[in-house]
C-alpha cells in the first residue's frame, strides 16, 4: 500500500501557510505599533510618579486615580462627558429609526439622495463643521438661529446657544448621527416586510407594530450603533473645545489641558485611562447584550 499520510500533511502545511488570514498581519502589526502600545505604555504613566524636574517613574502608586474622584471638578467633567454622552446616543437613536425606515424601504430616488446627504458630510472636516455650528449657533444677534428666531418674533434678545451642553449635543450629533443610521438600517433592511403587514392585517395599530415587531427585530443594529455613538461621543475632543466652552469641558479636553498645559503625564493618562475603561465597559456590555440575543434566537 502506499502511504498518503506524507504527501497529505504537506497539502495541509501549504494551505495554511497560504491561507488569506496572514494578510491581516500587516494591519495588525500597524494597529500593535501605532495604537496599542502607546496606548499601553500611557496606562502605565497613570501609576507612574512625576519629579519636580519632569522625570516620569517609580514609585507606583494609584494616587492619581483617588485624586481624581476625590476632587469635585474632575468628577463633574466625567458626569459631564456621561451625560452628554448619553443624551447624544438616544436622541441619534430616536432620530435613525425614521431615516434608516426611508434608506430601507423608500423609493429608490429618495433612498439614495438620504444616503448621500447622510454620507456626504463625513467628507468634510470635523474642525470645519465645528466652525458652522459657531455661525450658527453664535450667542449675539448674528448666528443663524438668533437672527431669524429675532426676526420672526419669536424672541426679543439673543439667546445663550453656544458654549452650553446643548450646542455639544448638537454638534456631536450632527457629526456621529451617520454612525447610528448605517447600522441600524443595515439591520431594518434584514426585517421581513410580511411580519410587519400582518401585523397590520391582525389589527395591531403603528405603534404596536414598531414596539412589538420592528423594535425587536432591529435591536443588534440598535444597539450597535447607539454604543458607536457613545463611544465616539465620549472622545470628542474638537466639538467640546471649539462650541462647548470651559462649562461643557468633557475628558479628552480635560486629559490635554494637564499634559499639554500643566505638563502633568501622570495625571493626564490616569484621564485617558478612565475613558478608555468607559468606551470598552460600554462595547462589552453591548457585545454581551447581542451575544445574549443571538444565544436566544439560536435556541429559539
Amino acid at each position: 500500500m502506499t502511504d498518503i499520510s506524507a504527501p497529505m500533511y504537506r497539502i495541509k502545511k501549504l494551505t495554511l501557510w497560504q491561507s488569506p488570514a496572514w494578510l491581516i498581519l500587516p494591519l495588525l502589526a500597524f494597529q500593535l505599533f501605532f495604537f496599542f502600545a502607546p496606548a499601553v505604555h500611557l496606562m502605565f504613566f497613570s501609576v507612574m510618579t512625576q519629579t519636580a524636574d519632569g522625570n516620569i517613574g517609580a514609585p507606583y502608586t494609584f494616587e492619581h486615580y483617588l485624586h481624581f474622584f476625590q476632587v469635585a471638578l474632575y468628577s463633574d467633567v466625567l458626569i459631564n462627558t456621561l451625560r452628554i454622552s448619553v443624551i447624544t446616543a438616544l436622541i441619534a437613536a430616536l432620530l435613525a429609526y425614521p431615516v434608516a425606515s426611508v434608506l430601507v424601504r423608500g423609493h429608490v430616488v429618495v433612498s439614495r439622495m438620504m444616503t448621500l446627504v447622510i454620507i456626504a458630510p463625513l467628507a468634510v472636516s470635523v474642525v470645519v463643521r465645528a466652525y458652522g455650528w459657531q455661525l450658527i449657533l453664535n450667542n449675539g444677534p448674528g448666528g443663524l438661529v438668533n437672527y431669524v428666531l429675532l426676526h420672526l418674533g419669536v424672541i426679543d434678545r439673543p439667546n445663550s446657544l453656544m458654549f452650553t451642553q446643548w450646542a455639544v449635543v448638537i454638534g456631536s450629533l450632527h457629526i456621529f448621527f451617520p454612525m447610528m443610521v448605517l447600522p441600524l438600517a443595515s439591520a431594518l433592511g434584514k426585517i421581513d416586510p410580511n411580519l410587519q403587514s400582518a401585523a397590520r392585517t391582525l389589527g395591531a395599530p403603528p405603534w404596536s407594530v414598531f414596539l412589538r415587531v420592528t423594535l425587536p427585530l432591529s435591536l443588534p443594529g440598535l444597539v450597535a450603533g447607539m454604543t458607536l455613538v457613545f463611544s465616539l461621543a465620549a472622545g470628542s475632543y474638537v466639538i467640546p473645545a471649539l462650541i462647548g466652552g470651559p462649562r461643557s469641558q468633557m475628558l479628552g479636553n480635560l486629559a490635554e489641558q494637564q499634559i499639554v498645559a500643566v505638563y502633568d503625564w501622570p495625571f493626564g493618562a490616569t484621564i485617558a485611562t478612565i475613558l478608555v475603561f468607559i468606551v470598552i465597559a460600554v462595547n462589552t456590555l453591548s457585545m454581551k447584550l447581542l451575544g445574549g440575543r443571538r444565544i436566544a434566537g439560536d435556541r429559539k
